[in-house]
């Protein structure tokens, strides 16, 4: 998702489906509203089709809210004169963003949300690094969104569960240690001999304890190994010791205060 598409507005023409690179954003949120609206309208009389809609709304702002503290609605304006529809935030003191305003990892999790409540929205979503551009704070409420993407493989496909899978890189030591262990793969590249050959290949490696670790010939790497290649000075880093001692270095991993954010301490 490229920035620069996410923050432009929709021509009244534009295609309401949300493209590759972010685009059509605008156009892809009124679709849903309205198809909500189209449906409560022909539930209920009066206001059905407009309560439809502004649910619609309300639960992207709802889930925005989880990354950003004072969202207080999320809509779409439309503007008659320029046959153009922009996406807008509401923040809690009533003052309305333009998607032009927003920040880059606001706009990705926004398009995110979005995405989830678009039911027509299938098949495999690759997205690079998720934590940028995230407060670290908010980097589990960027990976439960993503988990809520994908499908439920306990109940039935449909609209309520399209078939999605997300498939995403990171080389962040807070993401990694924040999902399931099953979906963990670190790919590396191997020397491999073939027919007296030698050359470079990917290779994917699990997590030990999971199905994956099940399957004939999978190689597997343990958690802690994993956290210590992504960031090596983690166990290593000297830092200085404030008072008398001050030229005297302890390790992260030796600091009381810091090894409850060591989820591998013991691991093999």
């Amino acid at each position: 998702m490229e920035p620069s598409a996410l923050r432009q507005p929709d021509p009244f023409t534009a295609p309401a489906r949300l493209s590759e690179d972010g685009s059509h954003l605008p156009a892809t949120l009124y679709r849903l509203a309205r198809l909500a609206g189209e449906r409560g309208q022909s539930k209920s009389q009066g206001t059905g089709g407009d309560e439809a809609a502004q649910r619609v709304y309300g639960q992207v702002a709802n889930r925005l809210a989880e990354l950003i503290d004072d969202v207080r609605d999320v809509s779409v304006d439309w503007d008659e004169r320029r046959e153009l529809l922009t996406l807008m935030v509401e923040g809690a003191d009533q003052t309305q963003h333009p998607a032009r305003a927003l920040s880059d990892g606001t706009l990705r999790f926004l398009a995110l949300a979005v995405l989830l409540e678009d039911p027509e929205a299938r098949g495999v979503i690759c997205l690079e690094e998720p934590e940028n551009g995230i407060h670290p704070e908010r980097i589990p409420a960027m990976l439960q969104l993503l988990q809520d993407i994908v499908t439920d493989v306990e109940a039935p496909i449909g609209d309520d569960n399209p078939l999605r899978q997300v498939i995403v890189n990171t080389h962040s030591p807070a993401v990694v240690t924040q999902v399931p262990d099953d979906t963990l793969l670190f790919a590396e590249l191997r020397e491999i001999v073939r027919n007296g050959e030698r050359f470079k290949g990917l290779s994917f490696s699990g997590l030990p304890y999971t199905w994956r670790s099940d399957v004939e010939g999978a190689r597997t790497v343990s958690k802690g190994k994993l956290l210590a290649y992504l960031n090596p000075s983690l166990l290593t880093a000297p830092i200085p010791v404030v008072g008398r001692n001050a030229q005297s270095r302890r390790r992260v991993i030796d600091r009381p205060d810091l090894q409850p954010y060591l989820p591998f301490l013991g691991t093999a």
